[in-house]
């Protein structure tokens, strides 16, 4: 099992050696911007190393709204990523649910996400998985409540798209860590990756704080058992920098043998 960490995208694999990581996750553009990735020069060097890459699409990508400066900037924006993602061989791109407008159908949003693949596929022929994840928060989220994750892979489960589990983002939802892999499996039938985050805040909040696994307010058990069912590869978004992610990392490593 692959286990790894978010890291600064200055240098990925330096970054891996120093938490003693076998993967890394990272973005290729300002995480809160509409720039599309430049090339990397150390490009190579992620395709042919050891270290497992995955990219995190940015954070302002919601290809599920009806507003339609935001959607089809975001379809550009992920047609960007998962191009420049298969140039350093990265084994998936991260995408956050999105959410729809107040007071819109949820239904618009799912055909939205239909028709961003369809986009994403013309234009790029998807030379890696787009995997979603689950958000924290939202009333109008796609893919916070499971119920709405349920409507959502009614149609891009056809379509092959892959899913990213959060625990701190589960949590926040107010999705209960027990048994929640057999719960998303029954609805996605896969995981593909693991963000392994404790939580700084109480259940149920929405609120989106991620902490080091054993100081937060997930019991770091229930984490361990659902990377334990899932059996996907890991990464840790966690505080702390280098010593704070090694030291998550390796109490994984430890807890799952």
């Amino acid at each position: 099992m692959r286990i790894g960490a978010h890291v600064d995208p200055t240098d990925p694999l330096a970054d891996a050696a120093d938490r003693q990581a076998d993967a890394v996750q990272f973005f290729l553009s300002d995480p809160q911007g509409w720039q599309a990735p430049k090339p990397r020069p150390d490009a190579t060097r992620l395709r042919a190393g050891d270290v497992e890459v995955y990219v995190h699409a940015p954070y302002v990508i919601n290809v599920a709204t009806r507003n339609n400066r935001i959607r089809i900037p975001s379809r550009k924006l992920l047609v960007s990523h998962l191009t420049a993602a298969s140039e350093v061989g990265a084994k998936g791109l991260i995408v956050h649910g999105g959410h729809v407008n107040q007071g819109d159908d949820p239904a618009l949003g799912v055909e939205n996400w239909r028709k961003a693949f369809a986009f994403a596929e013309e234009q790029t022929g998807l030379p890696l998985p787009v995997f979603i994840e689950n958000t924290a928060g939202g009333e109008n989220a796609c893919a916070r409540r499971f119920d709405a994750l349920a409507r959502l892979w009614d149609v891009v489960g056809a379509l092959d798209a892959g899913f990213c589990l959060d625990t701190c983002h589960a949590h926040a939802a107010g999705e209960d860590l027990l048994g929640i892999v057999d719960r998303v499996k029954a609805i996605t039938g896969r995981i593909d990756l693991i963000h392994a985050n404790g939580s700084k805040d109480a259940f149920g909040t929405g609120r989106d704080r991620h902490e080091n696994l054993q100081n937060g307010l997930i019991d770091p058990e229930l984490i361990v058992a659902a990377i334990r069912a899932a059996d996907a590869p890991v990464i840790v978004e966690t505080p702390g920098g280098v010593d704070g992610q090694r030291t998550d990392i390796s109490y994984l490593r430890n807890r799952l043998g």
